[in-house]
């Protein structure tokens, strides 16, 4: 079966990226295994440069640009982390990004992505289509659009992950769970872990409201999210349909998705901070909300979770603490 990327494009990713983007720890904590009735191996990718695990892809794509691309800038559109990660690798290599995102996205997101020297476009979520915005800006301004998960350097570099997981466990892993939003950080990482584990299970982890990846796997065809769902705490991970090159290789390595409560999102950031001693995001909070509220029988098992941000807005942050 062909798919955007292969098992050789993640493995060449993961060497490209060495370097520049962080190799982040396998972390284990006692709390939580107790809680769970499993041993759980923790990848913080909040800890990544950017916040987040998609620094990983952007750098991967841009390391990849001829001097005339580059010369020419980058284009992006995000709610904020590949936002960020496009232009922390950005600055990094010394390319010009903008990034087109919603008019309501977390200030830090926001902040942080000025920060990383980016020019912001903002858009309006609700009654705009960030994809043609960002087209129209890009052939305007001859960018290369990096984008956030329908891109196979994208999902080949989120693929490293999975890679260092692998390397990292000093046992044998039953189940990785991954938060899902477009489905690029599950689509390479399902397939750097599957075609070297195929008996390891997959599953991606998505909020309420905006589980299209979940009912696609079960249907067999890219769902949508109800267009009248408006928000969620989970702002990372509000795609409105599984990617067109993401999903393929879901439905080919993801073994299910498995859903959370916001109430179940809240209660694993406050964990995370409390027990992890960790700054981790609601939408990164979804893998690890996914096993303290039972949505996987993970007993005498070993499993891997990855927290795939930490851009939370600091008042938001504590609210959830309460």
């Amino acid at each position: 079966m062909s798919f955007a990327v292969n098992f050789d494009d993640i493995k060449q990713a993961a060497q490209r990226i060495q370097g520049y983007a962080l190799t982040t720890p396998l972390l284990e904590n006692a709390l939580l295994n107790q809680a769970v009735g499993a041993r759980v191996f923790i990848k913080p990718e909040c800890l990544q440069h950017g916040g987040s695990f998609k620094y990983r892809g952007a750098i991967n794509h841009i390391l990849q640009l001829n001097q005339a691309q580059r010369d020419a800038g980058v284009l992006a559109w995000s709610s904020g982390n590949h936002a960020q990660g496009v232009a922390a690798a950005a600055q990094r290599e010394g390319v010009k990004a903008t990034i087109v995102m919603p008019a309501d996205a977390p200030e830090i997101k926001v902040d942080n992505t000025r920060g990383y020297g980016a020019e912001v476009v903002f858009y309006d979520r609700y009654n705009e289509d960030r994809e043609a915005i960002g087209q129209a800006l890009a052939e305007k301004l001859g960018a290369t659009i990096i984008a956030p998960y329908d891109n196979p350097y994208v999902i080949a570099g989120q693929g490293s992950v999975g890679l260092e997981i692998l390397l990292q466990a000093d046992a044998n892993i039953d189940a990785v769970l991954m938060p899902c939003g477009g489905g690029g950080l599950c689509a390479g990482n399902s397939m750097a872990i599957r075609s070297q584990r195929a008996e390891i299970e997959f599953y991606t982890v998505e909020p309420e409201g905006f589980d299209d990846t979940h009912r696609s796997l079960l249907s067999g065809q890219r769902e949508a999210n109800d267009s009248h769902n408006k928000s969620s705490l989970c702002d990372a991970l509000l795609a409105p349909t599984p990617g067109q090159l993401t999903f393929p290789i879901n439905q080919h390595f993801v073994t299910a998705g498995l859903v959370v409560s916001e109430t179940e999102v809240r209660a694993a950031v406050k964990f995370a901070w409390k027990n992890l001693k960790l700054v981790v995001e609601p939408g990164g909070a979804v893998a690890l909300a996914a096993l303290l509220s039972g949505k996987l029988d993970c007993q005498n098992k070993t499993l891997a979770i990855v927290l795939s941000g930490g851009n939370i807005d600091p008042q938001l942050f504590c609210e959830l603490l309460v």
